[in-house]
């Protein structure tokens, strides 16, 4: 489970951002500095992130208060602004917009808020009473899409991910315990979402986390479930090749995990060809630079 919690419990922002800087370039369409390629999965993807002078400045009024929010306001307008400062990395501006929206009826704003709440959770500026409040809150955000729209994939990958930060406040019994209900998620975004290369990412995050589980997690996992829930290196090595094909590149961490599952398979051939691209991967963050000294220690250890 360490793995699986390790992933979830990184800030979803940018700086260090962790798992976090593969779902903002799952908004922003890739690394910055792509240019074209950046634009393209923009398309592709369908995240609306206009520069264009008129969405920043109602972005601006909207945030500096000098707009209110009324009743007509479209919720298109507010998932493009809520888009566009995500994008930016504006964390505490994005969550001043949603939350003046936590009663809508709109699956897509309220995952977008359980999102925002979550990020905003994990700044190192906020209180820790205020972290466990904003934590709980981003679940029950999410729930509250799913129950608007079960059939919107990013409301079950948020789902996922907030309850996993739930259990770090509940203890270890409850985190393994939610553990099925999670990868159920998931994989639901999955069938929903077959090219969301984060989520596919997640599931093989948490086989790994299963495949190589203590002993005393085990005799947790064995107390809450008539048949615990069991992986294989095999296949969390299968997800993260899934994952690579939806988005070729689009992680450094998904590299180094491809390395490190060839390890534990012992093909140290295919193990070579993984750890070697996570160290090259253009370093755009403090956790692509982890990466790449986790993948060079391991490669020297060969």
């Amino acid at each position: 489970m360490a793995a699986l919690m390790a992933a979830l419990a990184r800030p979803f922002r940018r700086g260090p951002a962790g798992l976090g800087t593969a779902l903002r370039r799952e908004a922003m369409g890739g690394p910055r500095g792509r240019g074209t390629q950046v634009l393209r999965k923009n398309l592709q993807r369908g995240v609306v992130l206009s520069t264009g002078s008129f969405l920043v400045y109602e972005a601006h009024k909207l945030i500096s208060g000098f707009a209110e929010v009324h009743a007509s306001f479209k919720v298109e307008d507010v998932i493009e602004q809520a888009d566009y400062l995500y994008g930016s990395g504006e964390t505490e501006k994005l969550y001043r917009l949603l939350v003046q929206h936590k009663n809508s009826d709109d699956a897509e704003l309220l995952w977008r808020l359980a999102r925002s709440s979550r990020d905003l959770a994990q700044l190192g500026s906020t209180s820790a009473e205020e972290k466990k409040k904003l934590t709980y809150d981003s679940l029950e955000y999410a729930k509250k899409a799913l129950e608007r729209n079960e059939s919107n994939f990013a409301a079950h990958k948020w789902y996922g991910i907030c309850l996993s930060d739930v259990g770090d406040y509940e203890g270890i019994k409850t985190k393994i315990g939610n553990a099925i209900i999670i990868k159920e998620h998931f994989q639901r975004a999955i069938e929903l979402n077959p090219k969301d290369a984060t989520t596919i990412h997640l599931i093989g995050i948490w086989c790994y986390s299963f495949a190589e589980m203590p002993w005393y997690q085990r005799k947790i996992a064995a107390t809450l479930f008539a048949t615990p829930p069991t992986s294989t290196f095999q296949e969390a090595l299968r997800y993260f090749h899934m994952a690579e094909e939806a988005d070729p590149n689009f992680y450094s961490k998904n590299l180094l995990f491809l390395g490190k599952t060839y390890l534990k398979l012992n093909n140290k051939k295919m193990a070579l060809l993984w750890l070697s691209k996570a160290k090259e991967y253009p370093a755009q963050t403090e956790e692509d630079k982890q990466v790449q000294k986790e993948a060079l220690e391991l490669l020297n250890s060969i």
